[in-house]
């Protein structure tokens, strides 16, 4: 882990003059009538976005914290008034479906080591509530172990200047390591803003049903991550007054209809925020100005970009996430920053727990690779990476930026050097009592599974560079009914350099294929097929170049077992004749 040298101070230079006891005149830093050399001050869009390298400085990346929360029955009028077993009972699809707030509770947060809290630190000696708590994530919050908000109230302080404390269980990572692994690792990167990260682990004592003597229970082990909002702008010394969007499936296309100024009559935040949360300034015209020139096709990209963009940000964050494997960044899982008086937009990352994690996914069964995921084709669904990849200028820097992480900071045996030593830290909790109940693996598989991250550096390195020669994904269309029957289209391919492509499409009754009911081979973009009769269909097209290389179409089928066919559009012909589409259904 590179450590951070401390930031120099400037002297302050003083032009006057003073006398001593004896009347001599003392000289200036400055010879009168010499110019003061002055680093020339750039316009705000020309100055780059870095961090805060202090805050990571005289901190131990494998240490343990250790949190003491005890909960308790607040009142209705900060809804508090709550059961830690209501709590830890509810996901958040429960309170959509009650069309309620999720439920808090009151708490004291207290900070110390094995032994209990410790005079000294945050909360020592508190006998009052200092803090709120409830669950937070989404998928997550469906599962036995939580992930918890803890909000401390204002007048209690903040503990590392940061009142709310997000502690994450990672239920989905077997290692309980990857996301603070991503995140330390964007510390040495310097076109990159990370966000601290602790290793905690957690006791609560629940007095919520009446016992106030209860003990405390050992919650295990978790990963505090750093909310990115107003506060965290200011510690990283970016502009808190600025814009800041956390992205939800969104592919910077211009959505007219909820993309809206707030002072428009149809403006919906609620609408606004299934696309982009706002964690910032709410003033949505730059983010318009923006929206608007990248799906302007009459402006080139670069010009965009030029004006928009800080394209060494953009393409390291990407550089670093095709490297890492981190799949489910394509539309989400990052924030986009801007200064209040600047233009340039930034990509901050969030949630890395699915990097690196290829050897544990093989362990699935059915598991049938990563179809368009791996590499550059990831992220072609969306519009502005789709525009900046089809410029040769961003691609060749995007191929610059690959080799200078690969050969440095994400090289294979840094990160398994880091991996390595994260991992003698968490193991022992994740293999005991209490997270050994819901540990995802063995400890063989678990121990398998670090042991590979170094060389799946490698792997993501190779598929990248093989991905250039493929082409791209595209989108299937829904069938439609024609004059003799059924006709589906599809969307053109892309081959970066520019060779014939020739599809084969198939429609099937089973989403394997082994009962094919059409077929078509060729270069056009259309396969048509006599009257179907009721029932589901599946059509799968892919897309071959002159050497021979393979794509899928973006569209995949989840089976019951929730692995994905790649390639595949699943489709209902009715009763009547007409089609319906398949939106996220099994039969």
């Amino acid at each position: 882990m590179k450590k951070f040298a401390s930031l120099c101070c400037a002297a302050l230079l003083t032009l006057c003059t003073a006398c001593s006891a004896a009347g001599e005149v003392q000289s200036s830093s400055v010879p009168i009538g010499d110019t003061v050399e002055k680093t020339p001050v750039s316009d705000i869009n020309g100055v780059s976005l870095t961090d805060n390298p202090l805050l990571y400085e005289n901190t131990d990346p494998t240490g343990v914290r250790t949190f003491y929360l005890t909960v308790s029955k607040g009142n209705d009028g900060d809804g508090t008034n709550h059961t830690w077993s209501q709590i830890n009972t509810y996901s958040v699809y429960d309170y959509d479906d009650m069309n309620v707030d999720r439920y808090k509770v009151a708490a004291i947060l207290q900070e110390g080591d094995e032994n209990g809290p410790v005079d000294g630190e945050f909360g020592y000696g508190v006998t009052t509530p200092n803090a709120t708590v409830q669950i937070r994530g989404q998928t997550s919050s469906k599962y036995a172990q939580k992930n918890y908000k803890i909000k401390i109230r204002n007048e209690a302080g903040a503990i590392d200047g940061q009142q709310t404390i997000a502690l994450n269980k990672h239920w989905g990572d077997p290692t309980r390591m990857r996301n603070k692994l991503m995140y330390d690792l964007m510390t040495e990167i310097p076109e990159m803003m990370s966000l601290r990260t602790h290793f905690v682990r957690l006791y609560v004592k629940d007095t919520t049903t009446g016992n106030d003597n209860a003990a405390f229970t050992d919650y295990g082990l978790y990963t505090w991550v750093e909310q990115l909002n107003k506060t965290a702008l200011n510690a990283h010394g970016a502009d808190k007054n600025g814009q800041l969007y956390k992205i939800n499936y969104f592919e910077f296309f211009r959505y007219e209809d909820v993309i809206k100024l707030k002072t428009e009559a149809d403006y919906d935040v609620k609408k606004f925020e299934e696309k982009l949360e706002i964690k910032g300034n709410d003033d949505h015209s730059k983010l318009i100005a923006m929206l608007d020139a990248v799906n302007d096709y009459s402006r080139p990209i670069e010009d965009v970009c030029l004006q928009y963009f800080d394209m060494d940000n953009m393409l390291t964050w990407m550089a670093f996430h095709i490297l890492t494997g981190n799949i489910d960044t394509q539309s989400r899982n990052v924030y986009i920053y801007s200064p209040l008086n600047g233009e340039k937009w930034y990509f901050w990352s969030w949630d890395n727990d699915i990097a690196l994690n290829i050897a544990n996914i093989k362990l699935n069964e059915g598991f049938d690779g990563y179809g368009w995921e791996c590499g550059i084709s990831n992220y072609w669904g969306n519009v502005l990476f789709n525009r900046v990849l089809k410029s040769s200028e961003y691609r060749d820097k995007l191929d610059g930026i690959i080799e200078k992480l690969y050969s440095g900071v994400l090289s294979p045996s840094h990160v398994q050097t880091l991996a390595s030593e994260y991992a003698n830290v968490t193991t022992p909790y994740i293999y005991s009592m209490p997270d050994i109940l819901h540990a995802p693996r063995t400890q063989a598989q678990h121990d398998e599974i670090v042991s590979s991250m170094g060389s799946e550096v490698t792997l993501n390195y190779d598929n990248y560079k093989a991905n250039l020669d493929y082409p791209m994904p595209f989108f299937i269309g829904v069938p439609a009914v024609s004059d003799n029957g059924y006709a589906c289209e599809w969307d053109a391919a892309y081959d970066f350099e520019g060779r014939d492509i020739t599809y084969t499409a198939q429609i099937s009754t089973s989403f394997n294929f082994d009962k094919i009911v059409a077929e078509y081979t060729g270069s056009g973009l259309q396969i048509e097929t006599p009257k179907l009769e009721a029932g589901q269909y599946f059509i799968k097209v892919t897309a071959t170049n002159s050497l021979g290389n393979t794509q899928p179409a973006f569209d995949y089928y989840d089976t019951a077992e929730s692995q994905k066919v790649f390639g595949v559009k699943s489709f209902f012909v009715q009763s009547d004749g007409s089609i319906k589409e398949d939106v996220d259904e099994w039969v």
